[in-house]
């Protein structure tokens, strides 16, 4: 009874704690140190309320405490008990009853957790030897988080003081009562029935004090080895003396101190929650608890390695680097790296090494970037202690990192490049004495650059050198801001030069790129992780780097250009060579290099530009020339026709006959190179080729190869006329010209979508939808009170053809497309049609966010979000993303229609009875389809609109038009509310209760069964809207048979059970939903029966 009234009163203390907090904060440690009274202050408060007073006063209350301990031990311990349960965010009552023997089993029995809901309390019963603890409090608590787990800095802060509170005691305790088997056998003992309980609380406060309380014995267990060390070092002393120098007394006292049992104690205690706590906890469901035990371990073993660094418990580390959680990961590779880093653990560590080097290699390739970096931190670290332990094969997968897009990755990554390859020292050479520094210190540079150019070469799949100097730029800036020798190795005689000239095309890319970054800093495009603000000392450096390369480059800089580019001069000279190549070779390679070389020689900006520009125009007029008086020709001439030129592999011959096909196809091949770069709209080849695509080839008209380069030209040139715009449409009859050429390029290419040829299908989708892309651009950007392009709707049949093209031809699995599997053999082949097929959809993707076709057209598109996720899934959802920033809810309604479509069809399907069909999708895929759409609205508030359309829609969906005969007692979509459970965690609880209203108000009309199994839908769905704990599904709610024991629940919940409180609403409540566990049942073989495909 005594104790009872002991933990009510602090209960009622710990009712005021945040009044008493903030005076302890403010004055805590300053009552430690300060006059008797004061102290006497301090050892008034509990021991729950020390934690905000500071270290210092927590050494005070705590000797405070062993002075009652020694008093009376059972009061103080009830105390630490208490302390322990307040920790845990319960303010409940602790009683406690003696107990004789642990080995009774009416005791065991009684050790139970229980609620009692009519009472509205729950109970905790446990042994903590020589008592039985009994822990209750309310249901109904105030507050939802505990201590540990409270966001924000008082959450941390809490950690920090409790696990300090851990520490101080064992510390102050391990010369006196720590050895007394009454104190820590309770404390073990209490923190091994709590850490074990099925509330996340108590485990969770309780795993951590058991951790820490082992981590503090640690320290005693070594302070223990270094008092017997010592004492064996005196003890020598002693006995290397003469028997008159001995001391026979400080002999004998000096052996007394050299005892062994202390420590074995200790170890003892260290085994006990070792196995007690950690072997239970290290796999908990709680993420946050298997984080604080490989945390402790990695600890443990570094610590105190002749105890703890052995393979029994190495063994626990390695397998959790397996676990689902970043954070787990991440403390096993942070412990590794303390084993790693120190050289006389090493050898302790050879079988963990080579038992998951495999798997420290692969977690480079973790999707959580902080466990990437700090894996390869310690994969450096290996390399750096252990030679062989990195295989070549090994050091190859893992530079090829220093491309990586995260910069702390790649930064990591070079380190290891330049430890392993770059930090080299020149052999000794016979010359080498006679050198002085200045040329020694260029050969050792030389010698880096060479490597450095070795492996980009030797780098197959990676031609950035911008990144992969930003990469050494942390480890190896002194080499590559050595521009003095990097400019005198590109300024070499070239009888004297030792670098190949791809070697020096890659050098002159690593001057460029080291110059950009010490002027510019590390930030770069497409590489994210880096600082965004430097600090005052990174700006200094970027200023010295400045000045100093551009004192060097201002006298170099001339010669390098002279050296390496080319003069004005001899652009006159290039001209003539390039026309007499295309004269002489059509390869489409040679047509492809010509176009990008005289865009490079036509720019504003280049010295000659303008006899480029005349050469270009020049070469464009014959070509085009050509092709006019061909074409006419073919009108009266089909099949073959007499020539004067034959060509015979890339050689033009004369004197032979050619079908009249290929020869289109040269000359249209070559309009179509150089209208993507250059701007022909002068000579109106649209007028000249389009007459091409009005014939089919069987009747005489283009081959499938023309055709499709005819269309590309044309693409091209309907392009260029929209982007110059500005300038050639000066009157209305010229934008009236336009939009019919863009309605004629329209028209047929839609003939085109049905061509037989899979190449000209796909060259006409894509000309459809990029031109009709720019010109709805150019819509947009136009200035109104001028003239512009005038507005052009595609018909309704070429939408309809479009959206076929995309499910027809990309959609597809590797063997539907009976076009292509002949073709899509190899993994190289299918990995390129993938890549065309991605660009198709994209394209297609861009009309519906640019405004060209209806939001809705995108629900067949959506449809394939799931299936093909590993595909098309980032094009899928950044469409979904681009289409809810200009209507959200019009974007919400498309895929409201997107996931009914796919219901309808599948319930057609199946009151059919057919063949399945491959575009019918299984319940289970729709549902889950509808689980990831509801990912996608993050913020509730922000969607809050949206989501409460999707119910509403929905439920019209189901109830539309419904009623009620004794052959159709339900709904015929009433399933459809399984799928739209799924949406219902995004609502806000206003919107639960207006939501359900709704349906409440269309099934209001209609005769409910609720134990009829065809109206479980409707049970599961209001289950959903009613289930508003946290952490509680639809399900849960609607199999849960309420017994207490239910371990992913938090006992501090704010959640009152039904049956609390007696009143009709509650009754009516039960009476709708507390469903039996047959029940339960009977909606599970509802789901899994009717939906099984």
């Amino acid at each position: 009874q005594l104790f009872h009234l002991r933990r009510k009163r602090a209960h009622k203390g710990s009712e005021n704690v945040k009044q008493k907090r903030a005076k302890a904060g403010r004055s805590g440690v300053r009552r430690a140190g300060g006059s008797p009274r004061k102290k006497r202050h301090v050892e008034a408060v509990t021991l729950f309320e020390v934690i905000t007073m500071g270290r210092s006063a927590m050494q005070v209350v705590i000797d405070d405490w062993i002075e009652a301990y020694v008093r009376d031990r059972d009061s103080s311990l009830l105390d630490l008990i208490s302390f322990f349960i307040q920790c845990s965010g319960c303010k409940g009552v602790v009683t406690a009853e003696m107990c004789q023997s642990k080995e009774d089993r009416d005791v065991m029995s009684k050790m139970v957790e229980e609620m009692d809901e009519v009472a509205g309390l729950q109970y905790k019963k446990f042994l903590a030897f020589p008592w039985i603890l009994t822990v209750t409090w309310p249901m109904d608590t105030d507050s939802v988080e505990y201590p540990l787990i409270q966001s924000g800095p008082y959450g941390r802060w809490f950690h920090s003081e409790f696990c300090d509170f851990v520490s101080v005691l064992v510390a102050q305790c391990q010369h006196s009562v720590i050895f007394d088997s009454y104190l820590m056998n309770t404390l073990i003992s209490l923190l091994t029935e709590l850490s074990n309980s099925y509330i996340r609380a108590f485990r969770h406060t309780c795993s951590l004090a058991a951790v820490k309380l082992l981590s503090s014995l640690v320290g005693v267990a070594l302070s223990l080895s270094v008092s017997i060390e010592n004492s064996q070092k005196l003890c020598e002393v002693q006995k290397s003396k003469t028997m008159r120098q001995r001391s026979t007394l400080q002999l004998e006292r000096i052996q007394k101190t050299i005892t062994e049992e202390k420590r074995a104690e200790i170890e003892s205690m260290m085994d006990i929650v070792f196995k007690g706590v950690f072997l239970k906890r290290y796999r908990d469901v709680l993420p946050e608890i298997r984080s604080i035990c490989m945390e402790e371990l990695g600890l443990w073993m570094k610590r105190y390695s002749s105890a703890f660094l052995n393979d029994s418990y190495l063994k626990y580390m390695g397998w959790m680097m397996h676990d689902k959680i970043p954070d787990v990961r991440l403390k096993c590779v942070l412990g590794l790296q303390g084993l790693y880093g120190d050289p006389l653990l090493l050898p302790k560590m050879d079988l963990f090494t080579s038992r998951f080097k495999d798997r420290m290699i692969s977690m480079t390739l973790d999707k959580d970037n902080e466990v990437a970096v700090q894996t390869m931190k310690l994969l450096v670290l290996i390399s750096r202690t252990s030679d062989d332990v990195l295989s070549p094969e090994d050091y190859k997968q893992l530079l090829q990192f220093v491309y990586s897009s995260q910069r702390p990755l790649a930064a990591t990554a070079g380190e290891l490049l330049y430890s392993r390859l770059l930090n080299t020292v020149a052999p000794a050479s016979d010359t080498q004495d006679e050198m002085n520094e200045e040329e020694a210190h260029k050969q050792q540079t030389f010698i880096k650059l060479k490597a450095l150019l070795q492996f980009y070469q030797e780098s197959e799949l990676h031609k950035h050198v911008v990144y992969l100097v930003d990469s050494l730029w942390d480890c190896g800036g002194a080499l590559l801001k050595d521009w003095p020798t990097l400019t005198s190795v590109l300024l070499q005689d070239p009888s004297s030069q030792s670098l190949t000239q791809a070697e020096q095309a890659v050098l002159v890319e690593v001057l460029v790129a080291s110059v950009r970054q010490a002027s510019e800093g590390p930030a770069l495009a497409g590489r994210s992780g880096a600082k965004k603000v430097m600090s005052a000392r990174e700006k200094k450096i970027l200023v010295d780097d400045s000045a100093k390369l551009t004192e060097h480059l201002l006298t170099v800089l001339p010669k390098l250009l002279t050296k390496v580019f080319i003069s004005h001069i001899r652009v006159h000279v290039c001209i003539p060579a390039f026309q007499s190549v295309l004269e002489l070779h059509s390869d489409p390679a040679v047509l492809e290099a010509a176009a990008r070389t005289y865009l490079s020689l036509c720019g504003e900006e280049t010295a000659g530009c303008s006899t480029a520009r005349a050469a270009r125009d020049s070469l464009v007029q014959r070509w085009v020339d050509h092709l006019t008086a061909l074409l006419g020709d073919s009108l009266k001439v089909r099949g073959t026709v007499s020539m004067s030129v034959y060509i015979s592999g890339n050689e033009v011959c004369a004197h032979s006959i050619l079908p009249v096909m290929y020869i289109y196809w040269l000359y249209v091949y070559f309009s179509s190179s150089f209208v993507s770069c250059h701007d022909l709209s002068g000579w109106n080849l649209f007028t000249l080729l389009s007459p091409l695509l009005s014939v089919e080839s069987s009747k005489g008209g283009a081959l499938p190869e023309v055709l499709s380069e005819v269309l590309q030209c044309l693409c091209y040139s309907m392009l260029w006329s929209l982007n110059t715009s500005s300038e050639t449409l000066t009157s209305r009859e010229k934008a009236v010209s336009q939009r019919l050429q863009l309605r004629l390029f329209c028209e047929r290419g839609h003939s085109c979508l049905s061509h037989s040829d899979h190449d000209v299908r796909q060259q006409a989708f894509l000309g459809i939808c990029d031109v009709l892309t720019a010109h709805s651009y150019q819509l947009h950007v136009w200035d109104p009170t001028s003239f512009g392009p005038l507005l052009y709707t595609p018909s309704p049949k070429l939408q309809r053809a479009l959206l076929n093209f995309v499910c027809v031809h990309i959609f597809v699995g590797p063997d539907c497309d009976s076009q292509c599997s002949g073709e899509t053999s190899g993994k190289g082949t299918e990995l390129e049609d993938l890549h065309k097929r991605r660009n198709l959809l994209a394209a297609y993707c861009k009309l519906i966010v640019h405004g060209v076709l209806e939001m809705s057209m995108a629900a067949e598109v959506f449809m394939y979000y799931r299936k093909y996720y590993n595909d098309f899934g980032d094009i899928i959802k950044e469409t979904m993303y681009r289409t809810r920033q200009t209507d959200k809810i019009e974007s919400a309604r498309t895929l409201v229609l997107c996931l009914q479509q796919l219901f309808v069809r599948l319930k057609r399907e199946q009151e059919s009875g057919g063949r399945a069909h491959p575009g019918v999708q299984t319940f289970t895929s729709i549902k889950e389809l509808a689980r990831r759409f509801a990912l996608t609205f993050g913020d509730p508030f922000k969607f809050r609109e949206c989501v409460v359309m999707i119910h509403r829609n929905s439920i019209e969906f189901v109830f539309q038009e419904f009623s009620q005969t004794p052959d159709t007692p339900t709904p015929p979509y009433l399933s459809y509310l399984t799928i739209l459970s799924e949406f219902s965690s995004k609502l806000l609880k206003p919107d639960k209760k207006t939501v359900l209203s709704y349906l409440q108000k269309h099934t209001a009309e209609h005769i409910i069964n609720l134990r009829e199994e065809c109206w479980q839908p409707l049970i599961y769905y209001r289950a959903s809207l009613l289930a508003v704990a946290e952490g509680e599904d639809a399900v849960s709610y609607v199999s849960s048979d309420r017994k207490p024991h239910m371990p992913n629940r938090s006992p501090f919940s704010k959640q009152k059970l039904e049956g609390t409180k007696p009143n009709k609403k509650v009754k009516h409540k039960m009476c709708m939903f507390s469903l039996s566990q047959s029940t339960s049942c009977i909606v599970c073989n509802f789901f899994w029966g009717h939906f099984r495909k």
